[in-house]
């Protein structure tokens, strides 16, 4: 039983790890997004503004990601929440938090492209 709650502690420890990190990340785009705002009201022609509205709708897509990853892990720290301590640890938990990682490294890696792309641009019109 005192392994079983060590387990579903580490597994919740990630949960909250990544739902912190979802949630910088998440803040991180709404600053981007006021700087966006800032170069667009500057009216600089079409060479700013095409790159800028790209990075708009990145954005925006990065966003939904973000709300569909934190749904996902809410739902998965509703199951640890009431997993039952007395069935067998059968790898079904850990395996499940494997895909979700797996996806955090790919969504963290997206975002961490697009910032990189987002701070050449700001370098260049700000």
């Amino acid at each position: 039983m005192e392994i079983k709650l060590v387990y579903l502690s580490d597994l919740k420890f990630n949960l909250k790890v990544w739902k912190r990190e979802l949630r910088f990340h998440r803040d991180e785009l709404a600053k981007f997004e006021k700087k966006l705002e800032d170069i667009a009201s500057r009216k600089l022609g079409n060479d700013a503004m095409a790159p800028l509205e790209g990075f708009q709708n990145k954005i925006i897509r990065e966003k939904e990601v973000i709300g569909r990853m934190l749904q996902r892990i809410r739902r998965k720290r509703n199951i640890l929440n009431s997993a039952d301590l007395s069935e067998e640890l059968d790898g079904r938990l850990r395996s499940q938090q494997t895909t979700l990682k797996d996806e955090m490294k790919t969504y963290i890696k997206l975002h961490y492209e697009l910032k990189e792309s987002l701070m050449d641009y700001f370098l260049k019109w700000l």
